[in-house]
């Protein structure tokens, strides 16, 4: 079976996507989260829960550190304490990002297309690209996730202004949110089946288009006899035909996280 991501910047609309293919799909799909948040994800080690839990509590803010004095983490990569925090979150990160790798490819042989929100491959790649003072650990994690981690079969960007994404979230600066616009789009340029969709059309449109993408990419992988593919299908599912929104819980409008 096949894989599909749905990336793009925070307020985009990856999450509210994702959940509406979820409910409203035909395909066999199983959600996982592939991303760096490990509150928002369905899967994840027990070490990676753990791990967070222990860098919230080095961030804390100590009584007998000034409010304004350097937290523990900015020292995380001096001394061999630091060294051995830096490698055992690498270990970590490496062993999640493989363990939901190994779930995907479980649902892919039972019969299921895998739908990823976000994609690890995006994640780690988008800031600092070009810095020589990023932390070897980063460095190292990046490489690996650049030359071993397995590509979706289908990337979906969804793509917005800063203006538009700051408007949303209220979250980075607008010369953050541009740039991460454009590292998604030069990466995607690097990658096999990458599709860029407008999303700031309305959310019905943007659902529309989406599933209309995968649905074509997995009649071309799957075959048109294939459950859910035809093409009778395929303008049903995506509210071709009558241009209504599709039916999430008896709601016409969702909100786009």
């Amino acid at each position: 079976m096949s894989s599909i991501a749905i990336i793009g910047p925070d307020g985009a609309g990856k999450t509210t996507i994702t959940h509406m293919l979820q409910a409203s799909s035909s395909l066999p799909l199983k959600y996982l989260y592939m991303g760096i948040n490990i509150e928002a994800s369905n899967f994840a080690l027990p070490t990676s829960r753990l791990i967070e839990y222990l860098k919230r509590y080095r961030q804390k803010p100590s009584l007998s550190r000034p409010p304004d004095e350097p937290s523990e983490k900015s020292h995380e990569n001096k001394g061999f304490a630091g060294k051995l925090w830096a490698a055992a979150r690498l270990a970590n990160h490496l062993a999640d990002e493989w363990y939901r790798q190994m779930l995907a490819w479980s649902y892919q042989v039972l019969g299921y297309v895998t739908l990823y929100d976000r994609h690890f491959l995006f994640d780690f790649s988008l800031d600092n690209r070009d810095d020589p003072t990023l932390p070897l650990s980063k460095r190292l994690h990046r490489w690996c996730l650049t030359h071993f981690y397995p590509r979706p079969g289908l990337v979906i960007y969804l793509d917005a202004p800063a203006e538009v994404l700051f408007a949303r979230k209220g979250e980075k600066t607008l010369q953050d949110l541009e740039h991460r616009r454009e590292a998604f789009i030069r990466l995607g340029k690097q990658v096999a089946n990458f599709v860029q969709i407008d999303a700031t059309q309305p959310l019905e449109t943007v659902y529309a288009e989406v599933n209309k993408h995968i649905i074509r990419f997995c009649e071309k992988h799957r075959g048109k006899n294939a459950p859910g593919t035809d093409e009778a299908s395929l303008r049903a599912i995506s509210g071709l035909t009558s241009g209504s929104s599709p039916p999430i819980g008896g709601k016409r409008k969702e909100k786009i996280n």
